[in-house]
């Protein structure tokens, strides 16, 4: 029950039996006691997954695995088994997937590191959730876990096929899909042997922050970092995981007190990119070089994909109101997370949704039709009227013209 309170809480859609949340709410009794009779019982056999594939942020489409409701209960149960066994080994600099643990927690420790080490491996591992071995997986699974039902219904979930969306199914002999429930917890762990604990022991003085399968690993010098890449690179190989030749690569922290030539000075972490940016001295108020993290562009990208689909932006018969409260919970998401570093690139990214609305406007009214001018002129004087009617306009997103 509280497994499946957790699932409903996160909502999302059906799997290949067609049954969507809510029509398991109807009759969720019975689908519980049903699930938990077959699972207690040693005979529950997990339904094939559905196959959907997402844009990704770069370009490129991402698969993306759905479980059924009833499976993703099944599956929320022994990953809050396996997850209070092995969260407390796990290496504090593991954020992605684990509670107290946030991307934003990860970023300000990586912002605070590049400060003090000059070079940065930025870790890229290939189709690593599709490529993860099977046995080597289980073994790690079995060092902290006795429960032998539960490890029988790892070891089904694991090979469970794969069904796309004309109905193929597909085996599959490695890998987890991304978008199970037991997933992130299973691919932690084997990150945590493969990798965590590898460095620990081999390159104590080179700190790293990882999300999941995002890392970047901090080094003292190019030298280092050369050679903890290439040791990583043929450790991950050991593991049956394969480094990203073209997209792992070795960073220099350029500053203003950090200087040279070399040909890769940033690189993109959790949606931030981070590079040399100009900065103010808090006290002496001088302009300086500062290495920092701001929105990415493959954000801003995505982004505006997400404000293209605004239906009420392409609706005139709708009120100015009518927008804000279909936009300010997604533009208030952006904020929290973009606006946690170098807020002034997410703010002048912001003037694009202004502009967006003053397209609304010019539709609307025929008084301002004539000139994009006029539409900003008419946004400002609402913004000055009403200026928490926007999100974005609280952090200083106002309507500019000129």
């Amino acid at each position: 029950m509280t497994a499946y309170d957790r699932v409903y809480s996160n909502r999302g859609v059906g799997g290949v039996d067609g049954v969507s949340l809510a029509e398991f709410e109807k009759d969720w009794q019975n689908h519980l006691y049903r699930l938990w009779n077959r699972m207690s019982s040693g005979s529950y056999m997990p339904p094939p997954v559905k196959l959907v594939e997402i844009p990704k942020k770069g370009g490129g489409m991402r698969p993306l695995g759905i479980p059924t409701v009833a499976d993703r209960v099944a599956q929320t149960v022994v990953a809050g088994l396996l997850e209070r066994e092995v969260d407390p080994i796990f290496h504090e600099d593991s954020y992605g997937y684990r509670p107290g643990k946030s991307a934003i927690q990860a970023l300000g420790k990586a912002r605070e590191r590049c400060w003090k080490y000059d070079w940065v491996i930025d870790l890229d591992i290939r189709s690593f959730f599709d490529n993860l071995p099977h046995d080597q997986l289980m073994k790690a699974v079995r060092k902290h876990l006795d429960c032998k039902w539960a490890l029988l219904y790892i070891e089904r979930w694991l090979v469970a096929p794969v069904q796309r969306e004309d109905g193929t199914i597909e085996a599959r002999t490695k890998g987890v899909p991304q978008g199970s429930v037991i997933g992130p917890v299973l691919s932690n762990l084997y990150l945590h042997y493969s990798m965590d604990e590898w460095l620990r022991r081999k390159h104590p003085h080179c700190p790293f922050e990882r999300f999941a399968d995002d890392a970047i690993v901090h080094c003292a010098s190019e030298e280092q970092a050369k050679l903890v890449k290439k040791q990583l690179e043929e450790r991950l190989n050991e593991c049956g995981l394969e480094m990203h030749g073209e997209k792992t690569k070795i960073v220099y922290c350029q500053d203003s007190n950090r200087r040279g030539n070399y040909p890769n000075v940033q690189f993109d972490f959790l949606g931030y990119t981070f590079k040399p940016r100009m900065a103010q001295n808090s006290i002496r108020k001088v302009w300086f070089t500062n290495w920092l993290p701001a929105v990415s562009d493959k954000s801003m990208r995505s982004m505006r994909e997400k404000m293209k689909k605004w239906e009420t932006l392409r609706t005139a018969g709708c009120q100015i109101e009518d927008i804000a409260k279909e936009i300010n919970p997604v533009v208030r998401g952006w904020i929290n997370y973009y606006g946690k570093f170098y807020i002034s690139k997410l703010r002048n990214f912001m003037q694009a949704i202004n502009y967006r609305i003053v397209k609304w406007v010019r539709s609307k009214y025929l008084k301002v039709r004539a000139s994009e001018l006029k539409g900003l002129k008419w946004l400002k004087r609402v913004s000055l009227k009403n200026p928490e009617l926007f999100a974005h306009w609280t952090i200083g997103a106002v309507p500019s013209v000129g």
